[in-house]
């Protein structure tokens, strides 16, 4: 098929070099339409940043050779091309249909499928419940002032993988395992690292859990589908089958419930970048506010328990940024406090604002989901529990920080 003005999908896209081999680039569809990975050499990046859908083959030759002093040929472009379209990984015909069978056996599923079970954690339900009993958070707690109580209405859940941050959800889940098992509804709000600009994705599965199912509580989440519109809600439901955000906080809100099953209202966020960028305000944002109008109207006289399935901060090489060593270490965890007093203050705008004017600096994933069960909660207090910054390389110069956070 050839396909005159291409364009990729989105895309992951990491360096990669092997001892004695020039620099490449491997790019892996995070959809998973297809299980190839690609390899390009890294002196064609420019290559795919003209596969936009705006330069034809021609305009993208002509760029190659005058601009970046690149001698391509014209069929090694085609090639090129037609290799990315067997793919999947431009926007076509061939990846539409992919993802057409892809959304349909998702859907036809009894429940969303495990994606981790039996690799980040035990498939077993008695293995698991040993291996989360395991972590001790003890030297990541934080002081709670005595005063704090109250019934628990929502929690921040981290995402990262529990071998790493295994001790922070422990400790954010004992503190609202009490509200875990009285509540009727949880609302789980995850981040879609592949979301697209405000999106909010809803799916209709219930997700599986090694302890059972989490029944999907459909009249809520028809409630947000129908304000938002059912192509808008479900465009990027596929996203639901492999995000894995919202997967490790449901194993959690199953295990503290002892595997007795809750609905859930599984909704993934998509980036902010547009936000933090100035382009639009989340306050106004009309996506947004329908969203949270039609959960407070679906929900009332329920028994919620909201939860943000996010990381905090992401510093260092692994993230595009300079090594972060102890001195960056300290200012991270500052900044990491100042955040954490804003979301127990309830201070949603003031929680934004201060990612806003710093641009985001420091990649915080969990913005969306965080922004999210703020603006749902409205008039909540609540506590920072405990805290940790955990390795993203095997030379400990890069970051992922994470906490436990409950709100009453």
């Amino acid at each position: 098929m050839n396909i005159e003005f291409p364009k990729l999908r989105p895309l992951d896209v990491q360096p990669h070099q092997q001892s004695g081999q020039p620099p490449m680039l491997l790019l892996r569809d995070p959809l998973g339409l297809t299980d190839q990975m690609l390899a390009i050499p890294q002196q064609l990046a420019p290559l795919l940043a003209l596969c936009d859908g705006m330069h034809d083959q021609v305009g993208i030759l002509t760029a190659l050779r005058v601009r970046w002093g690149i001698p391509i040929t014209r069929q090694a472009l085609r090639e090129i091309v037609d290799t990315l379209d067997e793919a999947c990984l431009l926007e076509s015909e061939r990846s539409a249909a992919a993802m057409a069978a892809a959304l349909a056996a998702y859907r036809a599923e009894p429940s969303r499928p495990l994606t981790l079970a039996g690799g980040g954690y035990p498939a077993d339900p008695s293995a698991l419940s040993d291996y989360l009993e395991a972590f001790d958070p003890a030297d990541r707690l934080l002081p709670v002032p005595s005063s704090h109580n109250g019934i628990v209405r929502g929690l921040i859940s981290p995402h990262i993988d529990y071998s790493r941050g295994g001790p922070i959800y422990r400790a954010a889940w004992q503190a609202a395992s009490a509200a875990a098992r009285s509540a009727d509804l949880a609302i789980i709000f995850g981040t879609d690292h592949s979301g697209g600009l405000g999106r909010v994705t809803l799916t209709q599965q219930s997700y599986a859990t090694p302890y059972g199912v989490l029944p999907n509580a459909l009249g809520v989440t028809g409630a947000v589908a129908d304000a938002l519109g059912e192509e808008d809600a479900y465009a990027e439901e596929l996203h639901h089958r492999h995000e894995h955000s919202i997967e490790l906080a449901a194993v959690w809100l199953h295990h503290v419930r002892q595997g007795n099953p809750i609905e859930v209202v599984p909704i993934l966020c998509g980036s902010f970048a547009h936000f933090v960028a100035g382009q639009a305000d989340p306050a106004h944002d009309t996506r947004i506010a329908k969203t949270i109008d039609a959960l407070t109207g679906a929900t009332g006289g329920r028994s919620v328990l909201v939860i943000a399935a996010a990381d905090l901060a992401h510093i260092g090489p692994a993230f595009g940024g300079a090594p972060a060593h102890a001195e960056q270490r300290a200012t991270l965890r500052r900044a990491d406090e100042a955040l954490l007093a804003r979301m127990s203050a309830g201070d949603t705008e003031g929680f934004f604002g201060a990612l806003r004017d710093v641009g985001d600096r420091n990649n915080v994933c969990g913005l969306p989901p965080i922004y999210m069960a703020l603006r749902f909660l409205g008039d909540v207090r609540g506590v920072a529990v405990a805290y940790d910054q955990c390795p993203a390389d095997d030379r400990n110069t890069s970051w992922v920080s994470v906490a436990g956070l409950v709100w009453n």
